[in-house]
């Protein structure tokens, strides 16, 4: 029952229409509560934080921390953990390494450290949701969850060319339901399946999946409106086929326009956005104009951006074929992983030069993105970590969105032909601090279907965020003065103060169980793992977890 209230800060929060207001905020029981109405009522604990900057945690709703993949690039980096800072051992706090793909416990620590309480793993196979589990547990303070594979899924697909609607939400559910997991995920769908069978992973939209009698455009489409009629509070969760290809972008305008009438959200956007041939480096180019005016007048897409930032980082995807492509183009070691019956994995490490003409259009063309979707609350930050790099570079991404002058001399330093490209050095807009709680917060929040999350009102989680107001940006965001998570203080001038649990969050959705002796008959004629040992169990899920409710029709 203890009462906390922030007192004096400057509070941002965009749900509520705060932007920027003077405002005492408090909390109570791990939510926040309307500031008392009698004056005689005291808090039992009072913080000053007179001048500076009141945001909710922030939310990173595109990552890639727990499952399979993560940990094999764990282990395939060991050089990597070696010459990375170690996280010593405190009595708060476990051991850890960073590298770009830090180990469970020191990614929560440093999210919290970074002001994000919440963060959702972004591709996780039906047969990796134990293992997920197993991380996120390990994986302290913030709140989490994953989504599901289904792109490549090979029940899926069956059901998709039955045409039965039902059957493909009952599939989809009973998915969901039996991982523990979040959202559905769909991985270059089809393609995948494809390269598993022999192809080159890069099949049209319209081509025919092998073995299977789908396409894509059907994978996109019936999973699309699957997720739409079992009221997932996330619509699906697209990487579109043939990423980081030159001129892929009409794919993605053409997956864009397949789910015409259907929510969808696009992510690492960045990487599907390229004009040019494949044959002619010279030829590569930005096509985010055209992406981002169909974006803006469709209302029922959203995008978060996959924003590519200079150095080393770890390339790790569910599409297989992609990984192979990075491997030949850089090099350098490679790993491929078929995994039974819903997909694959490819796992490549990479380092982005600035004396690169591709990785420069690359950083370029994501900035593009944040500067082109007019609205903020249908585009979220993230540099789908490790993907384009950690999420430790937000608070410089923050910086470059909010002064054009530190875009323009950043832009100095780079291959100027980049000018030629893309459309960056023309673009005059700066995001303003309440826009940056939008994207960071707010609107990733509100794409995820999070009622508590992202915002400050009554009945909110009390997950706060609080900056020393300052010149330097970059600085600002890059060390909090104060987060909170669900109420309790854990971070101080950054210092840990606190450990907590943080929870799992899921959905349920509802479907028939007349549908049960299908998926039951299906495993027994395909797969090497049988029906009854497949689904998670409260055991392996863990006892701090959150319900996310659905809202089907």
């Amino acid at each position: 029952m203890t009462r906390t209230v922030l007192r004096g800060g400057r509070v941002y929060d965009p749900i509520n229409g705060v932007d920027g207001e003077l405002r005492d905020l408090w909390m109570q029981d791990g939510r926040i509560i309307a500031a008392p109405k009698n004056p005689d009522v005291r808090a039992e604990v009072i913080v000053d934080v007179t001048g500076m900057i009141i945001m909710p945690g922030g939310v990173d709703m595109h990552c890639h921390i727990a499952g399979p993949k993560v940990n094999t690039a764990r282990k395939m980096l060991p050089e990597q953990r070696r010459r990375a800072r170690v996280m010593a051992r405190t009595n708060l706090t476990r051991s850890g390494t960073l590298g770009t793909v830090p180990s469970t416990y020191t990614t929560g620590y440093l999210y919290a450290g970074l002001g994000y309480t919440t963060a959702f793993d972004a591709a996780v196979p039906p047969i990796g949701a134990r293992h997920a589990h197993d991380e996120l547990q390990d994986t302290p303070i913030i709140d989490k969850g994953f989504y599901v594979m289904m792109g490549n899924n090979h029940l899926i697909m069956e059901q998709i060319a039955k045409q039965s609607p039902e059957l493909i939400d009952a599939a989809v559910a009973w998915l969901l339901n039996s991982t523990g997991g979040y959202a559905v995920k769909l991985v270059n769908p089809g393609g995948v399946e494809m390269w598993k069978s022999g192809g080159d992973g890069y099949c049209g939209l319209d081509e025919i999946v092998s073995h299977h009698n789908v396409t894509p455009r059907q994978i996109l489409t019936e999973l699309a409106r699957s997720a739409d009629r079992l009221g997932l509070p996330h619509p699906v969760h697209i990487h579109c086929n043939h990423l980081g290809i030159p001129g892929n972008w009409t794919t993605t305008l053409e997956t864009m326009k397949s789910l015409d009438g259907s929510r969808a959200h696009l992510t690492h956007i960045q990487f599907h956005s390229y004009g040019g041939s494949l044959d002619d480096q010279s030829t590569f180019c930005s096509q985010v104009p055209a992406l981002a005016d169909y974006v803006n007048n469709h209302p029922l897409l959203t995008v978060d951006v996959g924003q590519v930032m200079f150095g080393e980082t770890t390339s790790m995807t569910g599409d297989g074929p992609l990984g192979h492509y990075l491997h030949k183009v850089t090099g350098g070691k490679w790993f491929s992983g078929d995994v039974e019956l819903e997909g694959g994995c490819g796992i490549v490490p990479i380092t982005y030069r600035d004396s690169s003409f591709v990785h420069s259009l690359q950083w370029a063309i994501g900035l593009e993105w944040y500067l082109l979707v007019n609205d903020p609350w249908r585009i979220a930050m993230s540099t789908d970590h490790p993907n384009g790099g950690s999420f430790l570079a937000y608070p410089e991404i923050i910086a470059l969105l909010m002064e054009r002058s530190r875009r323009e001399e950043f832009m100095k330093r780079l291959p100027q032909k980049i000018r030629q490209h893309c459309t960056l050095a023309e673009l005059t807009r700066e995001y303003t601090l309440n826009e940056i709680a939008i994207i960071t917060r707010a609107s990733p929040a509100r794409m995820l279907g999070l009622k508590n999350k992202g915002h400050l009102g009554p009945g909110a989680d009390a997950d706060v965020t609080v900056y020393n107001c300052q010149a330097d940006l970059e600085a600002m965001f890059r060390m909090p003065r104060y987060v909170f998570s669900h109420g309790t203080m854990i971070i101080e001038d950054g210092e840990i103060r606190e450990i907590t649990d943080g929870r799992t969050m899921m959905v349920k959705p509802a479907y028939s169980e007349d549908a049960t002796p299908v998926i039951r008959e299906w495993f027994d004629r395909n797969s090497t793992l049988q029906f009854a040992n497949f689904a998670v169990d409260a055991h392996d899920i863990g006892e701090h977890t959150t319900e996310i409710p659905t809202n089907g029709r």
